[in-house]
């Protein structure tokens, strides 16, 4: 019996997480913060509670997470001018630095990952994904 499609999923997922991990070790930096640092990359400017459900982790892990990345200096609060009491988190310019000399590393794991697939696959696959992830976004 073949096993779940979720399951499958998974075994990816812990796979890249153990690649990320390996890369991210000498640095610091947990996975869960380098994703937050790509969702900051993409949209700048986010509250903590938008950075959290970008990153997919709860509220009170990226507040334990905003610390620690404003501690390295790799991100910034400030105060929204539109809403004084909301804080927006941004990239510093040692952030973008850090991304862009892990950037090739972070490429080299997603081309292996997909290294047996075909362009049309690889199109393909990331379409399937974006669709599945809509259809839960939906629930």
């Amino acid at each position: 019996m073949r096993p779940s499609l979720m399951y499958e999923i998974k075994q990816v997922e812990l796979a890249v997480r153990a690649l990320m991990d390996e890369v991210l070790r000498p640095t610091g930096v947990t996975a869960l913060q380098y994703t937050a640092l790509t969702v900051l990359a993409r949209r700048d400017g986010l509250t903590s509670a938008e950075l959290a459900r970008n990153s997919f982790v709860t509220a009170q892990t990226m507040t334990d997470m905003v610390g620690a990345l404003e501690r390295r200096e790799l991100i910034v609060r400030t105060q929204d001018p539109a809403h004084g009491r909301r804080l927006l988190i941004s990239l510093t310019d040692k952030g973008r630095t850090f991304l862009e000399e892990h950037a090739a590393a972070f490429a080299a794991i997603e081309e292996q990952m997909v290294s047996r697939l075909s362009k049309e696959e690889r199109t393909s696959l990331h379409d399937m994904l974006n669709r599945c992830r809509a259809a839960l976004a939906d629930h």
